[in-house]
């Protein structure tokens, strides 16, 4: 299979993005990048630390900034951070230059994945999973908007969410093809 353009996997905190992220990658033989990491980086700290000192909408501008350059990069699999996709500017590109793909999960699975962690910034509050269920109220609009949309599924493995979005690609010729022996 050769891949035409990134694949920039969307979704909530929880969702899976990292994760089958890394596996669709090897499926491709393509390189796995992470702009949260890209970031943490380059800020030499973390993001909870970034957010602390300079705020969200500093550590925005950033993201907006960091996805842009791995795009232009060489074809392989984005994932980006929960909230990089509600900016109006970085929905536009992606789209242009990648192609956007929803791991799509409900309230219980994401709940599920991100109660015990306590790298989330945006759940440090008083009741996390209400904040969690407002976020997700609120953000899916903007993930709507992505080129492709695959359900996650609690019984899943990662693996098969990967050949999932896999599925979803190969109907794509824009994005990837099937290479000839």
């Amino acid at each position: 299979m050769k891949l035409h353009k990134t694949v920039v996997l969307v979704g909530m905190m929880g969702a899976g993005k990292t994760a089958v992220g890394k596996e669709l990658a090897r499926m491709l033989g393509v390189p796995f990048l992470d702009s949260d990491e890209e970031i943490v980086a380059a800020a030499q700290m973390s993001i909870a630390e970034i957010f602390a000192r300079d705020g969200e909408e500093f550590f925005r501008a950033r993201e907006a900034e960091v996805i842009a350059r791995l795009l232009r990069g060489a074809p392989g699999v984005l994932s980006v951070g929960g909230g990089a996709y509600l900016n109006a500017a970085t929905r536009a590109r992606i789209s242009e230059e990648g192609v956007a793909v929803w791991l799509k999960a409900d309230l219980d699975l994401l709940w599920s994945r991100v109660r015990h962690k306590t790298t989330r910034p945006l759940l440090h509050t008083p009741d996390p999973r209400a904040t969690l269920a407002g976020l997700l109220a609120a953000r899916e609009p903007h993930y709507a908007q992505a080129d492709l949309v695959v359900e996650a599924d609690a019984r899943y493995a990662i693996a098969d969410m990967a050949q999932a979005v896999l599925e979803k690609l190969s109907l794509r010729p824009d994005v990837l093809t099937q290479e000839r022996a």
